[in-house]
């Protein structure tokens, strides 16, 4: 391969070379923010930059056919500027942890399936599994913050009337999320066949159905092949229809697939 003679000058000064460093970057953040923090960004930012990013190539392409520029003028000033801008705003995008990360802690349920009542007793017993579970996945946050789809959020996941600015104690997030927790499977109970919640419906498998309530929404999931399969008869593809809702912002999430496979895991929980 034979370089072109002012090669130099075009790596280190001409804008289309910035333009493509930059692109680069932008394929490398995103991916990086997920390893190092376990958080995916908002795509929707990361399209449009790269969109300003190939635009600035092709107008960088025309202008710099002929670099002759001193270097005080010269587009890597520019590029480094670029790059900084564009590590600022994809770190902003990372909720500020109001606590340290949740250990990943085992969801044991219980061997013995539990017939789902209002009872008091089965009410402790499914919080004891589904509040552990629904919890770590969804994070705590003391402070309101902007979820991966901009919709204001805070403590596990609440955002029913919240806006920017909110904050709360740990232990209103508590008692909230359990309210919650309950609330959504409560509402989301109808969706299910009489027969389902007789026999179909163990407490494991009850915590799977509304942890996905709990995130994507109770009429989003009554309406669901999940709910449907199961109200079928069949349960093991209603436990494998929780995994499809896999996506924000339309595209697949990673940290969506490995809560829909805990999910599925614990809804089959006692199935051969």
């Amino acid at each position: 391969m034979k370089l072109i003679p002012n090669w130099k000058d075009v790596a280190y000064r001409a804008h289309s070379m910035w333009a493509f460093y930059a692109s680069f970057a932008c394929l490398l953040l995103p991916e990086a923010i997920y390893w190092l923090f376990e958080i995916d960004t908002n795509p929707r930012f990361w399209w449009f930059l790269g969109v300003a990013l190939l635009i600035y190539g092709v107008i960088g392409r025309l202008k710099d056919q002929n670099i002759d520029r001193d270097k005080t003028h010269s587009p890597w000033v520019l590029g480094v500027i670029a790059l900084g801008l564009v590590a600022a705003v994809a770190f902003q995008q990372i909720p500020v942890l109001a606590m340290s990360k949740a250990p990943t802690v085992a969801i044991i349920a219980p061997d013995v399936a539990v017939t789902p009542s209002s009872g008091a007793s089965y009410d402790a017993a499914f919080l004891e599994v589904s509040v552990p579970l629904i919890g770590r996945w969804e994070g705590l946050r003391l402070d309101a913050y902007l979820d991966i789809v901009g919709v204001p959020t805070v403590c596990y996941g609440e955002t029913k009337g919240v806006n920017m600015g909110d904050s709360y104690t740990k232990a209103q997030c508590d008692a909230m999320f359990s309210q919650e927790v309950l609330d959504y499977r409560d509402r989301l109970r109808p969706a299910f066949t009489s027969d389902t919640v007789a026999n179909r419906l163990p407490l494991e498998r009850d915590v799977a159905y509304t942890s996905l309530a709990y995130n994507v929404g109770v009429a989003g999931t009554g309406k669901s092949t999940a709910v449907r399969r199961l109200n079928q008869s069949n349960i093991a593809g209603g436990c494998e229809a929780l995994g499809w809702w896999n996506k924000a912002g339309g595209r697949v999430v990673r940290g969506l697939v490995n809560r829909r496979a805990e999910e599925t895991k614990l809804c089959m929980r006692g199935v051969v």
